[in-house]
């Protein structure tokens, strides 16, 4: 009989001891709660009691005003005259509706025609904070818009800041003046001067490059040169065979020279190594040859024909290389802009030179020929990690259309510049251009609308998602020297 008990209790056990778990555990739980209700309600408790002793200690005025002689109290109650007006008024007086701006910290610029505050700009300071992630910019207006003052007063503004400027191609030469005002150089090319530019210069060697890689660099700096310049002239892509003909010719002109000049690699070309080649490299670079002999012979000759006669200093806060000598010949401006880019490359890509502007005026210029097309490119991909902001002026955006063919390989670089800039600057545009400009910019119809109406000086800011319009301002001794139309006068 007591075997069967014992035998039914320990079958009911298990169930048994599983209720009474789960009730411990509710009431662990009900006094868990329970404890952290009157938690809270003692801290409500302690705050209510130092906010009460808080108020009691304050000494408030009396509603009357303070007692006595000369304390500012007026005869009577203080009223204003009830103000109607219509809504339109009223949300354009609201304060609250105008762009709080971009900070303090950066170039002075002008005034915000909405806000009627200040209006600062600085690539490098916004990307510090955040509000943008490419410091290039690009702007746009047509001739007499003031596009061309706005561009130098940012990056002269900018050299007390520890920044310096780069050109590598003024056309019209109007940056000269700006150069030599703040102690900086313009390097004047052209023909009858007696200025040469050597492209096989090894150029500025930055710090802390061991012999190999600077070796390696400067190898490939002039091979890289030598095609675009090639190229170029030629008006066509290098063949393989070609590029081996050239790459042949430049190595034995290195081995053979301390300073190697553009005259030695076309005698290279025209007439290779008699140990090492069989007669095939000299008509695999027969085109080459004669294209690059225009630099040295023939038309285009008298500038890169021997070795340089200035040195690139980057240590000046301004270089420009002024072309406006030659601004009519449209071969020997492109050999020109090409040999320029790779001359400041070598400083320009130095990642210890500081924070730099970058300017491509006129730039439609440039993006006619895929050899400069693909050098801004590359320098506008690389801008946050050497410290540039590019800075590409132009016109109108239609100029985009004379970037190759719709749907080739330079339209689409063209169009990644606008891509890669996430600061639009367009002042006054054509009533035809309206269209073609808002939809590259993603400009609202109000933005639109602006475009035509915009007075000399005045501009549409467009810096990622925010707007601004903003009216230029320039010191007395900015206007005389920024001024391009003392000859109209």
């Amino acid at each position: 009989m007591s075997e069967e008990k014992l035998h039914t209790t320990v079958l009911v056990s298990p169930a048994h001891e599983k209720r009474k778990l789960r009730k411990q555990r509710r009431q662990a739980a009900a006094n868990l709660q329970a404890q952290q209700r009157r938690a809270e309600q003692d801290a409500t408790r302690e705050r209510r009691e130092a906010e009460r002793a808080e108020r009691n200690a304050t000494r408030y005025l009396p509603k009357a005003g303070e007692p006595g002689p000369a304390m500012l109290r007026s005869p009577g109650r203080f009223r204003l005259p009830r103000h109607q007006d219509t809504s339109a008024v009223l949300a354009g007086q609201y304060p609250f509706l105008a762009e709080g701006g971009l900070g303090a910290d950066g170039v002075f610029v002008g005034a915000d025609l909405y806000s009627g505050g200040s209006f600062v700009y600085d690539p490098w300071q916004l990307y510090k904070q955040g509000v943008i992630t490419a410091p290039n910019l690009i702007v746009a207006g047509i001739v007499g818009s003031g596009k061309s003052s706005l561009a130098k007063s940012l990056y002269t503004r900018s050299l007390p800041f520890g920044r310096r400027v780069y050109i590598p191609c003024d056309p019209k030469g109007e940056h000269t003046p700006v150069a030599q005002a703040v102690g900086g150089r313009a390097i004047i090319l052209g023909h009858g001067l007696t200025t040469r530019l050597n492209p096989l210069d090894e150029g500025h060697r930055p710090a802390g490059l061991s012999d190999e890689a600077w070796a390696s660099t400067v190898a490939s700096r002039r091979r890289d040169l030598l095609g675009a310049l090639a190229e170029t002239v030629l008006g066509r892509p290098l063949t393989p065979l070609e590029h081996t003909a050239l790459d042949a010719a430049l190595t034995a002109t290195v081995r053979e020279n301390t300073v190697p000049i553009l005259p030695m690699v076309v005698d290279r070309l025209f007439t290779p190594d008699p140990h090492g080649d069989d007669g095939r490299l000299a008509e695999d670079g027969r085109f080459v040859a004669h294209a690059l002999r225009r630099l040295v012979a023939g038309d285009l000759a008298g500038l890169f024909d021997g070795p340089s006669t200035i040195a690139f200093d980057p240590s000046l806060p301004m270089i420009s290389l002024d072309l406006s000598q030659v601004a009519e010949n449209t071969a020997l401006l492109s050999v020109l802009m090409t040999c320029a880019s790779a001359w400041m490359e070598a400083a320009l890509l130095d990642p210890d030179g500081g924070q730099r502007w970058m300017i491509y005026d006129e730039a439609w210029r440039l993006m006619s020929h895929p050899a400069l097309l693909r050098r801004m490119d590359a320098q506008w991909r690389l801008a946050r990690h050497y410290g540039i902001a590019n800075m590409l002026v132009f016109h109108k955006l239609t100029d985009l259309d004379t970037v190759g063919d719709l749907g080739s390989a330079n339209r689409a670089l063209a169009t990644s510049l606008l891509a890669n800039a996430e600061t639009r600057i367009i002042y006054r545009q054509e009533s035809d251009q309206l269209g073609i400009t808002a939809t590259t910019l993603g400009l609202t119809g109000t933005e639109q609308k602006l475009l035509p109406t915009l007075s000399t000086g005045q501009g549409l800011w467009r810096i990622k998602d925010r707007s601004f319009v903003v009216q230029h301002q320039m010191h007395p001794n900015e206007l005389a020297l920024f001024d391009t139309t003392s000859r109209m006068g």
